[in-house]
């Protein structure tokens, strides 16, 4: 498929994509369910006092990552106010539990029948979590005072309502993937995402009496976006040769072959993040229900808010994205270790004939690839850690209070839309491809 002149490879991509039928069926499906999922997210639940709602999202950054994920459903605390993140919760407990658990390692073993199983699983791990994460939200709204009603028949009303929006978001993603363009789950937290822009464009513009650092501001997002891109796409290529005998009209032939095998840079994605920003964030949550209200003199519980909150100035403000910055490092460490270990490529090279030059097959070829990933994980791992910490660094820089540059959501974003524009330009290559019959 040739490009023309002019135009940029994606956007070519996305042209050639629509004159094709079946795919612009595939993006005219995948575009119908975003706008479902986002007039879902925009059904409130009775009884919510929304204007307190919107001021506790301004102080709990809780609120503010869960959010995020639900794609920007929760701040209105609609039906699908926790959107995909019990999904993504149960998914992620169910990777670290296959290493840990015989039975699930085993399955995980098996093939694509292993992986339909485990991924049943996760579906029915998922209902007791969202019921779980809905009655917790429904009582910090309570306690905060945003809902009123405290009677049992209501609340499991609530409980139900949000575990029903959970799964109906989890079922829209899952026929985006099935029917539509991309990976569904990814695009409704990106639709999240995206929608939140104008907004953002709104406190900009209210901010316009320091052009000078809103002008920094939009060039640290610029710059952020592009290295984004760049450890995205990066990775080590092991180099792998093959080397076999088949049997064929009775007689055997040797076949060899060489490819390469691409271990990322950054192989743990946004994981290392969440899990951060969850340890960052349980002191304050626990101390919160323990600290005196304004006005009284503060305790322990108020020095322990102020010490683990992201808005604190100097110097607290650098013990506090120090540590997030640690934190993300180790997470990314061990969760690329143990998706790593679970992918076993050692032993999958041997049974398939493959080996690396000059390393053994076995132990030997396990332990040099062991050595390349932890070597290669420390760029990923420090970029990791620069983008959780690019929000204070944006506000120290600029001193402008009304943006916050969502580095988290900004990842997502980008990582979606390369993921998205490599599945079209894949269907394209599969539909245009012109072989040669001999």
């Amino acid at each position: 498929m040739r490009q023309r002149e002019g135009r940029p490879r994606l956007l070519q991509a996305m042209l050639d994509a629509f004159t094709l039928p079946d795919l612009r069926r595939r993006f005219l499906i995948t575009l119908g369910i975003l706008v479902i999922f986002r007039f879902v997210a925009h059904v409130p639940l009775p009884g919510v006092d929304l204007a307190a709602l919107r001021d506790l999202f301004e102080r709990n950054q809780l609120l503010g990552m869960l959010d995020l994920f639900s794609g920007g459903a929760m701040r209105n605390f609609g039906i699908a106010a926790m959107g995909v993140f019990p999904y993504i919760t149960a998914s992620i407990i169910m990777q670290l539990l296959i290493p840990v658990i015989p039975r699930l390692r085993a399955l995980a073993q098996e093939g694509e029948a292993g992986r339909h199983r485990i991924n049943l699983i996760t579906h029915w791990l998922t209902a007791p979590l969202a019921a779980l994460q809905g009655y917790a939200q429904i009582t910090l709204l309570r306690g905060e005072g945003i809902i009123a009603d405290t009677e049992l028949l209501p609340t499991v009303a609530m409980v139900l309502t949000l575990t029903a929006g959970t799964i109906f978001c989890v079922w829209l993603g899952e026929l985006i993937t099935e029917r539509g363009i991309g990976n569904g789950i990814s695009l409704i937290i990106f639709a999240g995402i995206v929608a939140g822009l104008p907004e953002m464009i709104g406190r900009g513009y209210l901010a316009k009496e320091n052009f000078s650092g809103l002008f920094v501001f939009i060039i640290l997002g610029l710059a952020l976006a592009v290295v984004i891109v760049i450890f995205t796409e990066a990775h080590r290529r092991i180099p792998v040769q093959y080397s076999r005998s088949v049997m064929r009209g009775g007689r055997m032939y040797r076949q060899s072959g060489s490819t390469h095998i691409p271990l990322r840079v950054n192989s743990a994605g946004m994981i290392p993040l969440i899990f951060a920003m969850s340890v960052m964030i349980f002191p304050s949550t626990i101390a919160s229900y323990l600290a005196r209200p304004p006005g009284q003199d503060p305790n322990w519980a108020n020095r322990i808010m102020e010490i683990f909150s992201p808005e604190a100035a100097l110097p607290l403000g650098l013990l506090y994205w120090g540590l997030y910055f640690l934190f993300v490092i180790a997470f990314a460490f061990f969760y690329t270790m143990v998706i790593f270990q679970q992918m076993n490529l050692a032993q999958t090279l041997q049974r398939q004939g493959g080996f690396i030059p000059g390393i053994r097959p076995g132990r030997l070829t396990d332990n040099y690839l062991n050595q390349v990933i932890t070597r290669i994980t420390w760029g990923g791992a420090l970029f990791l850690a620069m983008v959780a910490i690019m929000p204070f660094v944006a506000r120290e820089i600029t001193d402008v209070g009304a943006l916050t540059l969502d580095s988290i959501g900004l990842l997502i974003a980008v990582g979606v839309a390369l993921d998205t524009m490599k599945q079209i330009e894949a269907q394209l290559l599969m539909r245009r491809y012109e072989g040669f019959l001999r």
